[in-house]
């Protein structure tokens, strides 16, 4: 009995956990949040008198830590300039003269040391994910990192002709993802006889990597994929 009760009551908390925790996470990155923000908000809401935003101690009005509320109108005064700035940047890139200058200062912070190296990885990242050039365009699955292991990638573009010069059949591209962080992984050429393509769009492809397969997007087979044969080497 006792037995018995111990499995079922770990069962209930596991069960109970995988409920509870992502609510918990969400308010405690919140409380994070509106804490951190209290700690720099003194420059944020410098225009407003201490004695209004924040508490009072020993009689000495002002001198206590600030009022939550206070914190959470910083919090959201900042998100709103992040924005703001954000939109303007965007709307900068959208003309010559905006373009030029975004150029000026991307090429000056790739001369600073130190900072080029986490800027230059940053911006190559986001263009991977981003830019129209090198978006990845089709979720596909390979046998990687072995034959009869399959992992899930991204179909990126077709090798030039001097790679495909010399390979016996035509390769493609695929960009195989880490988990949970998909910004590092591996690039490899396939052979497009041995790539197999899903019908999942990118977006669920990533969801699927981030989540270590745990997300996976609805799909209703009509038919099973045929898989090329493995070639054994002699």
């Amino acid at each position: 009995m006792n037995k018995d009760f111990w499995i079922k009551w770990r069962a209930n908390f596991f069960a109970g956990l995988a409920v509870v925790l992502p609510g918990v996470v969400s308010l405690v990155v919140i409380f994070w949040l509106i804490i951190t923000a209290s700690r720099i908000t003194d420059t944020v809401l410098i225009f407003i008198p201490q004695e209004i935003t924040h508490e009072s101690v020993g009689g000495v009005a002002g001198a206590g830590p600030m009022h939550w509320y206070w914190s959470l109108v910083a919090l959201l005064a900042v998100l709103c300039t992040i924005v703001i700035l954000t939109s303007v940047v965007g709307l900068l890139a959208r003309n010559y003269f905006g373009q030029k200058i975004i150029e000026w200062v991307d090429a000056s912070l790739l001369r600073i040391p130190f900072l080029n190296k986490i800027y230059g990885v940053t911006k190559q990242v986001n263009d991977a994910f981003t830019s129209n050039k090198s978006s990845f365009k089709t979720v596909v699955m390979i046998e990687f990192p072995r034959a009869g292991t399959y992992s899930i990638g991204f179909l990126t573009s077709e090798p030039d002709m001097q790679i495909q010069a010399h390979t016996p059949e035509k390769v493609v591209c695929v960009f195989i993802p880490t988990t949970p962080n998909p910004t590092s992984g591996f690039m490899v050429l396939v052979p497009e006889s041995h790539v197999t393509r899903l019908e999942m769009s990118v977006a669920d492809g990533l969801k699927f990597i981030i989540s270590l397969g745990a997300i996976s997007p609805d799909f209703v087979a009509q038919h099973r994929a045929k898989v090329p044969p493995v070639i054994q080497s002699a």
